[in-house]
């Protein structure tokens, strides 16, 4: 029988864990078995530069975590190796580095499942979710397409003024 020491630290734990995935934006579970030091470390300091926390946790600990603030269909996954990686800001992060790390490899480091705004995603909507485009690169798509439009508008409205002053 656990110590109340250690049954504090575990409870602890578990408050921690809800606090970080209370208003998260996106939420990977990662099956990272046999992922060597190099790869892990490389893995990390992306995650973090992509302000992604990154934990790897006992299954336990997640399955109170995860039901404690609704997220119970995370909890079939919980088995063998588990890590999870939070984004609090970027919906589109955590899946990115995530999916990147699990596309080269294969052997040792997998998506389990994925949470972006509030809907699970499967390990595919995982890969889909990783290969959009960042925030900051759709809205400057955006921006050049209204750019060009206007542009194009300002040219039409110019040609016609042109037009007006030579047949008067």
């Amino acid at each position: 029988m656990p110590s109340e020491k250690i049954l504090e630290g575990k409870k602890k734990q578990v408050e921690e864990i809800k606090e970080l995935l209370t208003g998260a934006a996106s939420v990977v579970l990662v099956d990272y078995k046999g992922i060597d030091v190099a790869n892990d470390t490389k893995l990390r300091a992306e995650l973090r530069e992509a302000g992604v926390e990154y934990l790897v946790l006992k299954n336990s600990i997640l399955k109170f975590a995860f039901e404690a603030v609704g997220m119970d269909e995370f909890v079939p996954q919980l088995h063998g190796t588990t890590a999870i990686a939070v984004s609090k800001e970027d919906p589109i992060a955590a899946a990115k580095v995530v999916q990147k790390y699990s596309d080269s490899l294969k052997e040792v480091f997998n998506v389990k499942m994925g949470y972006v705004d509030g809907k699970f995603l499967s390990v595919e909507e995982v890969k889909s979710v990783a290969t959009l485009p960042s925030r900051e690169t759709l809205i400057a798509m955006v921006a050049g397409s209204f750019n060009s439009i206007i542009a194009s508008f300002a040219r039409a409205i110019s040609e016609v003024a042109k037009k007006q002053e030579q047949a008067a």
